[in-house]
Order: C-alpha cells, then structure tokens, then sequence
C-alpha cells in the first residue's frame, strides 16, 4: 500500500469493477430506471486497501482541521445522530430566547457520479496532503472500467471516468473533502453578504436553519441562502434536487422559491429527515409509533427463521434481537 503512495499508482486490476441489474420486487412497472437496483462487484483485496487507505486519509485531515464542522457524514465517530442531535439543540436554544428557527432541507442530486476529479485532486493539495498522496488519487480517479450483468446479458467493458463510487471505502471521506471545500466557501459567502444562518450537511443532504422573532426575516434568509448555494454549486457543477426540498413543519408562513427556478414550500404536519420523523411540537409521538412497528415486524420475522425440523437456538435469538431490533426500536433514542 506505502508503495502505490509513493509512487502515485492505483493498479488497473482493481479498477475493474462489475454492476449487476437487479429487479426490485413488487414494481408495478419496469420501464423506469428506479425499479431496478445497481449491485456493485469489487475486488475483496483492493476494498481492504481502500478502508485502511481511507482511514489514515481521514485521521490526517481531521489533524489539518480541514473538514467543515458543519460536515457530519464520511468522517469516524459521527452518524445521523449527531445530526439530529445537533439540529434538536439549535431548535431548543431558539426557544429558550423565545424566538422561532425555520429550516430548509435541500438534497444534492446525484453527487457522487457528479465529482470533477480536477478539482477533486485540487481539495486534495489544499487540504495539505503530501504529493505523492494528491499523484496517488489522481491516477486512482482515471481509467476505471465497468460492465453490466443482467440475467444472461453482459455488456462490453467501458470506461467510467466521471464521478467516484458511491458508498466504498474511499467516497465517503473523499465526499466529505469536496463538499468541506464547498461549504468553507459558501459560509464566506453567506458572511460576506450578512446573512445569518446556520448550516447542517450530511453529504449531500443539507439544511439550511434561520432564527428570528419574525417568520418574514427567516423567510427572506433562507431564500437568499438557497440563491447564493444554487448559483456555487453550479460553479461546481452540482445542482438540487428541486423535488426534494421540504420546509420544516416548525413554521407555517409558506417560503416563495419560484424566482428561482423551485417551489411554493408550506407548511407540513410531519417531517422527515435522515430517519427522523418531526412534528411541530418535537413529541416525536409519530417516530415512536413507527420505528415500534417496525421492531416488532422484526420480531415476528425471527419465528420464520430456523429449518423444518426446529427452530433458532436461545443464544441466536438473543444476537438477532440485539443486533437487527434494538437498533429500530431504539433510533433516535438521545435526541
């Protein structure tokens, strides 16, 4: 591994990659794209290189203090929780000073496919990493090559040199990377402009949070923030997902985004975010009710597990309910 460091050199082997189609159940229609469901073969060796490889990655630019704190995903020790946990304290101290937060939810569209490597490589440099570490990546971003496996269908080889891959070992710091860079500059702007806001990312879902006595000022902040952050993430040819903006349930002034190419955004009962489900008193009575049903559609799945002679041991019962129920039923258990 030191040695394809040193040298700036990924080898082809493990560029190679093979997506297998696969159909979703239960779909009505297949003539869309999203009724089917990519699998993505790697090579088992090359993904143990790249979680060690992504590890001192994120240990050395934690150390440079380049990540934006605002980023809450790729990095280690951080989850949705720290999400939920940070957006639940901006919420309560607003209404210890008696004034209203407003939030918008924006979702980056397909940001990993969407990733120039330029200036990918560029973050790199300027995150304070060595040469050889910047040559390594940039010979690691090109000459990749797929195929698709469908049924008996194979596709011929092509090359993939757009973007990186979605959820491997190395996207989630390198998408961390990317978007820090984003946000720094972003946050200048805002600052620059005098526009208060609070930012929140998990990669590419984000949240913009305004506070302020009048629902007319939050208004006008967040409209002015989703303005400047479509205009700079064009520059970095990325652009929202317009469809799944959402305006918090904390409020019920509508927000007008039709000047700029989005939506009449009003008032909703619920909301959900990376799992979460609020409503507008934070009672979280709905969460509760559904992560319940879902932990018990659990618990009557593990009576069909077993042979037809008997069933799953004590012991195993007891993994399986640690492991695959407490996790449902206790989600989101510290906001």
């Amino acid at each position: 591994m030191s040695t394809c460091i040193n040298l700036g050199y990924w080898p082809a082997y493990f560029k190679r990659l093979s997506i297998i189609v696969i159909s979703k159940p239960n779909k009505q229609s297949y003539d869309l794209p999203k009724s089917f469901r990519p699998i993505i073969l790697l090579n088992m060796l090359g993904k143990l290189i790249k979680k060690v490889i992504g590890k001192r990655l994120q240990f050395q630019v934690m150390a440079n203090d380049f990540i934006h704190p605002s980023q809450l995903e790729g990095l280690k020790f951080k989850s949705t929780i720290d999400a939920g946990v940070a957006l639940m304290h901006i919420i309560y101290s607003s209404w210890v000073k008696n004034i209203s937060t407003s939030i918008l939810a924006f979702d980056i569209a397909q940001f990993s496919p969407s990733l120039n490597h330029c200036l990918l490589t560029h973050i790199l440099q300027k995150a304070g990493l060595d040469i050889h570490i910047v040559n390594f990546f940039a010979n690691y971003l090109i000459d990749r090559k797929t195929n698709y496996l469908w049924n008996n269908f194979s596709s011929p080889i092509f090359d993939i040199n757009i973007g990186i891959g979605q959820r491997s070992a190395l996207s989630l710091i390198l998408s961390a990377l990317y978007l820090s860079f984003f946000l720094y500059i972003l946050e200048n702007c805002l600052k620059n402009l005098n526009i208060p806001v609070s930012i929140i990312s998990f990669i590419d879902n984000g949240l913009f949070i305004s506070q302020n006595k009048l629902f007319d000022i939050s208004n006008s902040r967040l409209f002015c923030s989703y303005n400047v952050m479509t205009k700079l993430l064009d520059k970095f040819g990325l652009i929202v997902e317009h469809f799944n903006r959402s305006y918090s349930p904390f409020n019920p002034p509508p927000l007008d985004l039709s000047f700029i190419g989005g939506s009449v955004l009003t008032l909703k009962n619920l909301w959900k975010y990376l799992g979460f489900i609020f409503n507008r008193k934070l009672s979280f009575y709905q969460h509760i009710d559904f992560y319940s049903n879902k932990a018990m559609s659990m618990v009557k799945c593990i009576k069909i597990l077993g042979n037809s002679l008997c069933g799953i041991i004590s012991t195993q019962k007891c993994l399986l309910y640690r492991c695959c129920i407490l996790p449902i039923a206790l989600y989101s258990l510290q906001l």
